[in-house]
């Protein structure tokens, strides 16, 4: 059984090494440069992370998954109108726009998710949630007739979803929130129309 103290401590590696990882790349990351930005040593780091890397690596992709999820509440939950997708379009496209290159989605599409697969099934684990939680607001906005009701739930979720992706992926490569913003507006604009 973990100790408040424990489960104190083993959060503060774990966001270190997100924090090594958006700045640097999970490649480029030792548990030493997490142990000094943690203020842990060896013993610590194997004594919550007894497999190393790879058992460090999950518990990030797990936290950052957490982030991107959780920082879309209570907006991605409401989904239901107009004017509740365009409040979650405005702070997906601000959060991103605000984190740059080092957003939470980034660590796990870019970088962890490449180099573990317990990672990669975290990441699939969260779209598939993602999408999911989208889904129901299409549905939900389509009976109460305020979306195109010819679309397929199942497919606008999936380019929703493909759009914020794709838009974060090329905001880690240029620093540009634009194509982001461009991808959301026209899938929601399709959506509500």
């Amino acid at each position: 059984m973990t100790t408040k103290k424990g489960a104190a401590t083993r959060l503060r590696i774990i966001e270190a090494a997100a924090e090594e990882i958006r700045e640097r790349g999970a490649n480029a990351i030792t548990l030493d440069d997490v142990g000094r930005r943690s203020h842990t040593g060896k013993s610590q780091l194997f004594h919550y992370f007894p497999d190393g890397r790879e058992q460090l690596l999950l518990a990030v992709a797990e936290l950052e998954a957490a982030n991107v999820f959780d920082g879309q509440q209570p907006y991605l939950g409401q989904l239901t109108s107009r004017a509740s997708w365009e409040a979650w379009r405005d702070l997906v496209v601000g959060q991103y726009r605000d984190q740059g290159r080092y957003c939470p989605l980034g660590v796990l599409i870019a970088d962890v998710g490449r180099h573990s697969p317990a990672a990669q099934a975290v990441t699939a684990q969260l779209i598939r949630r993602w999408q999911e939680c989208v889904r129901a607001g299409i549905v939900a906005t389509q009976a109460a007739g305020e979306a195109n009701p010819a679309l397929d739930p199942d497919r606008t979720a999936a380019a929703l979803i493909a759009a914020i992706q794709g838009g974060v992926s090329v905001l880690i490569s240029t620093g540009s929130a634009d194509h982001l913003e461009a991808g959301l507006d026209l899938c929601l604009d399709h959506l509500l129309s």
